[in-house]
């Protein structure tokens, strides 16, 4: 029997997650401890998640994958032996507090100190992103507890250490925040300067909105919960699926809701006539290079010459610039239907051209009665791209009649790993290989390389989609991108987004040479140790691609008028 390679294993591993994961959704619970939570572990070992760094070595606890996981689950999950998976319940009018992490906007309730209720309005990737991440728990937990249960049954004296630390409750500073984190440091396997690292990160989130439970009372609350499975089968980790879980999967309940209120909105503004332009991109960008330079005029402050200078300027200046964004034809529409998908709409003809950053090509004599609006859409999550896309692109009735918006455009601005180069870079995308499904769909892009100033690295070729940010593997990503399928970069919402356009294009609903648009600007390299997304966020210097694109899609849009 021929021997897999390594990524055809990290496949199979993918696979086989993925498989379980739809499996239990159906079956309605298990345990992490138990068989099925053990193949998961399992499968999770073997494909080992770049971004989750060493959590396959048994000898160290992962810091920098468990910083990741802490930003995008709710304060207080370590704790947890009761985890429930539902669709849309009534909570608001209850006493559970509404917890929301860091780093990911998903819903959860606090039902009590060892029970949360995870919300789940994002379709299947929400539901793979939760499970990865508390498998990713459950993993180091079972660390934690190798680390601290000798073999006579007694546990070690760090041990003993940390849980003062943690019952007595007080604030340590110098010498003794010194000594208790270099005895963690040797429960979890780890140097002194890699565990204060940690704890300082996860201290700073705490102090800062009350994110998480910090360094020592995470590990504490893992090996305990661990510790008192052993005691007692009642005490075991499950996870619950609701039925009504099950049944709202793939039926576009939220999304629904959510393109609903939009072309509301468009119909209450008086926009069903007017040309309309899609666009999924994040809230502030389009908002920024649209009205940046007027805000700063208005307010008699000079306008600097370099475009992204500017918006450097204007960062933390949000109120200044929304108060003159909306006398000028913005409207923000929050999401009340669960999507988690905030709208920017912005109507050009109200935009005072004259004002924009002259960096800004757009050809003169545009007729304002010929503007087109904005749609600008906050990120989805995975699959919840198609749901999202689906529905907003179906026409709206109302009293049996049919009202078709006309749309001109869908561009897709978001961020991506990239394989070929650094962190900054930008991609533009030929096509979407669906990871884990035989689904590949060839883009038509209106973006070409020679659009974009020469100061940024460009690529163009096939993008990955791939499960989740969790579900990915080096020799897997490599095999993609070294192979005749020559992938440039990871991301995991563009393939369903085209998938929404064919239907879209099949019903008729849009015409079949509609421009569309792919840039991604690189947040990472998986490939590349310490450029993974567990290294943290871009800042800065992730300025000049984000609105290097955005300028881009703006100057597409508004000098395609008249043509």
């Amino acid at each position: 029997m021929e021997e897999l390679s390594k990524s055809q294993k990290a496949r199979m591993a993918i696979r086989t997650f993925k498989v379980l994961v739809d499996a239990l959704t159906i079956r309605g619970n298990y345990k992490p401890s138990g068989k099925t939570g053990q193949k998961l572990s399992e499968s999770l070992k073997l494909f080992n998640p770049e971004i989750y760094g060493s959590m396959s070595d048994p000898r160290v606890v992962e810091l920098k994958g468990l910083e990741y996981v802490i930003d995008r689950m709710p304060r207080g999950i370590e704790k947890c032996n009761r985890i429930i998976l539902t669709a849309q319940e009534d909570f608001q009018n209850t006493s559970f507090e509404e917890v929301v992490p860091l780093k990911r906007r998903r819903i959860s309730y606090v039902v009590s100190d060892k029970e949360i209720c995870f919300v789940i309005t994002r379709g299947s990737t929400e539901i793979y992103d939760v499970l990865t991440h508390i498998t990713f728990l459950q993993i180091e937990a079972e660390k934690i507890y190798q680390q601290i249960n000798y073999k006579e049954g007694k546990v070690s004296v760090e041990w003993h250490d940390l849980e003062k630390v943690v019952t007595d409750g007080e604030e340590l500073q110098g010498a003794a925040l010194d000594q208790a984190i270099w005895n963690l440091s040797i429960l979890l396997g780890r140097t002194y300067k890699e565990t204060k690292n940690t704890y300082d990160y996860l201290a700073k989130h705490k102090k800062s909105g009350n994110y998480n439970n910090g360094l020592f009372e995470i590990i504490y609350s893992l090996g305990q919960r661990t510790l008192g499975e052993q005691l007692s089968d009642a005490d075991h980790l499950t996870i619950y699926f609701t039925p009504s879980l099950h049944e709202m999967i793939g039926h576009h309940k939220y999304a629904s809701l959510w393109a609903k209120s939009i072309k509301e909105k468009l119909i209450d503004l008086g926009y069903q006539g007017r040309s309309v332009h899609i666009i999924s991109a994040n809230m502030h960008s389009m908002k920024n290079i649209i009205y940046g330079a007027g805000a700063l005029l208005a307010n008699g402050e000079d306008v600097p010459e370099d475009l992204y200078e500017m918006i450097n300027l204007i960062r933390g200046q949000e109120e200044k610039i929304q108060r003159y964004a909306e006398k000028h034809g913005f409207v923000f529409l929050t999401d009340k239907s669960g999507s988690t998908i905030d709208v920017n709409i912005i109507d050009t003809a109200k935009v005072d051209l004259a004002t924009l950053h002259p960096r800004i090509n757009i050809r003169v004599g545009l007729h304002s009665e010929r503007m087109p609006v904005l749609i600008i859409m906050d990120y989805a999550f995975g699959t919840q791209a198609f749901e999202a896309m689906d529905e907003l692109l179906t026409p709206y009735s109302v009293n049996d009649h049919s009202i078709s918006f006309h749309f001109e455009s869908i561009s897709i601005m978001g961020k991506a790993g990239i394989l070929l180069g650094k962190k900054g870079d930008i991609m533009l995308a030929t096509a979407h290989v669906m990871e884990g499904t035989p689904h590949n769909y060839i883009v038509n892009n209106d973006l070409v390389v020679n659009d974009f100033e020469d100061t940024v690295d460009v690529y163009y070729g096939p993008m990955l989609t791939v499960l989740g940010t969790s579900l990915q593997n080096r020799d897997v990503l490599e095999r993609f991108s070294t192979s005749s399928w020559r992938v440039i970069g990871l991301e995991m919402e563009g393939g369903h987004y085209q998938r929404a356009i064919s239907a879209a294009i099949i019903q008729g609903f849009i015409p079949a040479g509609m421009k569309t648009r792919y840039a991604y600007y690189a947040s990472d390299n998986p490939l590349i140790s310490g450029q993974t997304l567990a290294s943290g966020a871009m800042g800065k210097e992730g300025i000049v691609p984000t609105y290097m694109i955005t300028k881009v899609l703006l100057e597409k849009i508004l000098n395609s008028i008249d043509e």
